[in-house]
């Protein structure tokens, strides 16, 4: 991933939190049809000491496992909150006009070589761990024993999981970290304020260096 230094983002605590923060991601591999493309929501485990690990799950029957079961690298990109930045918000606007467009947003890479897991136990447990985290900001929330159980049974054979030990992990976090701290406060001000308000992205911008 092409990343100035500006926008480079290396700590591990800030990349994890994002992927737990948008855990929806495309997954990448190249096999012998070419490169195949998947969106699917990952799980990270972060243990004391060995690899970060990310954890899916998906259908069985998608052509995408065979290439993950043959040993496919793979990259996984996740990609957070993202705006489009406007030159009427630069003071430089006014001042000599001369300003471009540009996109404002974080996206975390990560890679390493997939295995793949028919265990229904395995299963079992990263669809507890997704569906809790994704739950757990309701009133009520769904677990899968809400589900009878040999219906659940019937769609974990419906289903193949991956885990990537990661290899390489990076950041970036594209917020106006090259502009001026005028421009920074002012594209905060326009994300905040403008047509499209982006508060997140806002946030983001105003809280960087």
């Amino acid at each position: 991933m092409y990343c100035p230094a500006a926008f480079r983002e290396d700590r591990a605590e800030v990349l994890h939190a994002a992927i737990r923060a948008y855990p929806l991601a495309t997954l990448v591999t190249h096999g012998a049809a070419g490169l195949t493309a998947n969106l699917i929501p990952f799980t990270l485990v972060a243990p004391p000491s060995g690899p970060v690990l990310l954890r899916a799950h998906m259908a069985r029957t998608n052509p995408q496992v065979e290439e993950l079961r043959a040993g496919a690298d793979a990259l996984v990109i996740f990609q957070g909150p993202q705006a489009y930045v406007t030159p009427a918000w630069y003071p430089a606007k006014r001042e000599h006009g001369k300003v471009v467009p540009t996109w404002n947003y974080i996206a975390v890479q990560a890679r390493g070589r997939a295995s793949v897991t028919d265990d229904a136990a395995w299963l079992r447990a990263q669809i507890d761990q997704l569906t809790d985290e994704q739950e757990r900001g309701r009133a009520v929330p769904w677990a899968v024993d809400d589900a009878p159980a040999a219906f659940i049974a019937g769609q974990l054979r419906g289903i193949s999981g991956i885990e990537i030990p990661v290899e390489r992990l990076e950041g970036k976090w594209k917020a106006s970290q090259n502009q001026s701290q005028a421009a920074r406060s002012a594209v905060a001000e326009g994300l905040r304020e403008g047509e499209t308000p982006s508060a997140s992205m806002a946030d983001i911008v105003a809280a960087a260096t």
